[in-house]
């Protein structure tokens, strides 16, 4: 079972996941969901109205998160492609919200004049479940509501112009998130999951989340000591090699690719990259 946020005609609302259905929920999105009840006791909160889960249209699986906080660097392979070293402690940066974008919305990527670099990155993103500070290995665990996939959509020339990754990390409505998240009683820590990304149907990315430098216990607990984590805050975990940025000669993405991003267990995204 999986908890979305999809589109109705009256905004979003949050869905569970059930038997090729969307089961609408009496919250307005997943993060509300979260805020009101642990994952495992939202199905009380059903409407009784279902939508067919081919014809849902998914927003953001959280669409206005609190913190999004992201890491790089943290696979060893792509640490290598990108001539770097083996970080001692993660290496965190920002997303806002406006980033984000549904599980099959489109791209909508800057003109070619303003960055010709964008690029791709599969991540494992945590979805916060429950507030956790300073936390124990099993505090972490237990703050954890579940897993959805990202892609760090990134323009690599505003992202390496100056020592801070934000600027090429943020972009406007560049960073599908979704389709669901599944929860910690399905996955457990997010360890064992297979992670992959592909352009125009040509495989990418291949690893697994076992190849993760600082797992998502790991990062809850690090962050944790930074800032109080809540309901809805996400974590997305970092990418395995094969980005365009690490390839030679190198390889960006272009007006109506499509990028699909997978994690075994959890879903795909299907994003047109446009721009317009």
């Amino acid at each position: 079972m999986g908890l979305a946020t999809v589109r109705t005609s009256e905004g979003t609302a949050a869905a569970l996941i059930d038997d090729g259905s969307a089961q609408l929920l009496a919250y307005a999105d997943a993060g509300a969901a979260l805020q009101a009840a642990p994952m495992t006791a939202l199905a009380q909160a059903r409407t009784g109205i279902e939508v067919d889960i081919e014809q849902a249209e998914f927003a953001p699986v959280i669409p206005q998160p609190a913190k999004i906080f992201c890491v790089g660097l943290n696979y060893r392979d792509h640490v290598e492609e990108m001539g770097r070293e083996i970080p001692d402690a993660p290496t965190c940066f920002a997303k806002f919200a406006r980033a984000l974008i549904g599980a099959n919305d489109a791209i909508e990527m800057p003109a070619a004049e303003v960055s010709d670099s964008v690029d791709w990155e599969v991540e494992l993103t945590v979805v916060i479940g429950t507030t956790v500070r300073n936390a124990t290995a099993s505090e972490a665990l237990a703050a954890i509501a579940g897993f959805t996939v990202l892609n760090d959509v990134s323009m690599r020339d505003w992202q390496t112009r100056s020592v801070q990754f934000l600027a090429g990390k943020t972009w406007e409505n560049c960073t599908p998130l979704g389709p669901w998240i599944v929860g910690t009683d399905v996955l457990g820590d997010g360890s064992g999951l297979e992670v992959s990304c592909s352009v125009n149907g040509v495989n990418k990315q291949l690893s697994n989340t076992d190849h993760l430098i600082f797992n998502a216990v790991d990062l809850v607990q690090d962050l944790s000591k930074v800032i109080t984590l809540e309901p809805g805050d996400l974590i997305a975990t970092g990418t395995p090699g094969g980005v365009g940025a690490g390839r030679n000669p190198k390889e960006f993405l272009q007006d109506r690719d499509v990028l699909t991003t997978s994690i075994e267990g959890i879903g795909t995204l299907t994003n047109l990259c446009r721009r317009d």
